[in-house]
């Protein structure tokens, strides 16, 4: 076994410690230890996966990996303080079973110019749009079971933060993230021979990010100009979150898992 599968499997088994006892103890000292070690040593393998060989290599399983460490960091900084036991957990159960996918999609493909550090910050934004917009969707997908169960005492009533409160973050985490995508998008679109090497093609990737970019911006105008809130929050939500997965994973998953390419 080697050494990087072995840390691999440690990391998921800290997760699964970690979201065990968020769901039982969550104030408990071995969480406040395990997790942010977890997150340090998830990073570090997303590091050696994608940037170990000198040049950017992206692959599914990698790419999956980068964006629920990034939505496991945010839930980590976010808790502080806040009631967001529940959601910890189930964000550090996918953390380390993305951890694993690293071990089970193990292809990857060089990014061209992968040197350039106007690429390397249009990746570093587009993940973190990812991330971000990941954490929405979480919330949305909670919200709608919260509205769901709210009047029928079910197992999340006594355990979940607020409906305002998810609400709050909820668009919070939509402007930040919105504003994320809108570079990467912007970037993409009006530099990509001078990031990617090659002009602009308006492939399923390109439509499916800015059909993803335009449902996002729709709902903050929504917000903003007509209130918008509850149910038509959340579909939107979701949606968008959608379209973006379809945009990047949805591709590589198809390429790379079904097609072996």
């Amino acid at each position: 076994m080697s050494v990087l599968l072995l840390v691999t499997l440690c990391v998921s088994g800290f997760y699964a410690w970690v979201a065990w006892r968020l769901q039982h103890s969550p104030h408990a000292v071995s969480v406040r230890l395990l997790l942010p070690l977890a997150l340090l040593a998830h990073g570090a393998l997303i590091y050696q996966s994608m940037l170990g060989y000198g040049d950017i290599r992206l692959g599914f399983g990698n790419s999956l990996a980068t964006i629920l460490w990034l939505t496991a960091l945010v839930y980590w900084v976010s808790s502080q303080g806040a009631p967001l036991a529940r959601l910890q957990s189930w964000v550090s159960g996918l953390a380390g079973a993305s951890v694993l996918g690293m071990a089970l999609f193990t292809n990857t493909h060089v990014i061209p110019n992968s040197q350039a550090l106007a690429l390397r910050a249009h990746l570093v934004v587009s993940f973190l749009a990812y991330g971000l917009l990941a954490v929405a969707a979480l919330h949305a997908v909670l919200m709608t079971l919260l509205e769901k169960q709210l009047h029928r005492g079910g197992f999340l009533r006594d355990s979940a933060p607020p409906l305002l409160t998810l609400e709050a973050m909820l668009f919070r985490s939509i402007g930040i993230g919105f504003a994320l995508l809108t570079l990467a998008v912007i970037s993409g679109v009006f530099f990509s021979e001078e990031l990617f090497g090659k002009a602009l093609q308006f492939s399923h990737k390109t439509v499916f990010a800015i059909l993803s970019w335009l449902v996002f911006g729709g709902l903050l105008l929504g917000r903003h100009f007509r209130g918008w809130r509850g149910r038509t929050a959340l579909v939107w939500t979701i949606t968008g979150f959608t379209l973006l997965l379809l945009a990047y994973l949805g591709t590589q998953f198809v390429l790379e898992v079904l097609l072996g390419r």
